[in-house]
């Protein structure tokens, strides 16, 4: 993995900050997640909530013990056309 590796495509998050981040501050998954912002844009981490978790174990002294990111799909799924308010 290069340091320049986007791991957040949402917020731009690369390889070399969350591994910065970590390694200054020791942090959990989720402290890594409100420090760098990885997994908190449009998506909501789905896409890169796996990978900041795994890092966050293999970078710090974390042992499972806490909470992983909390990951929300949608309520309720609902039609495109109902979004948009189109004409019946």
């Amino acid at each position: 993995m290069t340091e320049d590796m986007i791991i957040c495509r949402c917020e731009e998050v690369t390889y070399k900050e969350l591994a910065e981040t970590a390694n200054k501050y020791n942090c959990s998954a989720r402290e890594l997640k409100l420090r760098t912002r990885a997994g908190m844009g449009y998506c909501g981490g789905r896409t890169c909530r796996n990978m900041v978790d795994k890092l966050a174990a293999d970078l710090t002294d974390e042992r499972q013990t806490q909470i992983t990111l909390k990951y929300q799909p949608p309520i309720r799924p609902i039609h495109f056309g109902d979004l948009g308010g189109g004409q019946s």
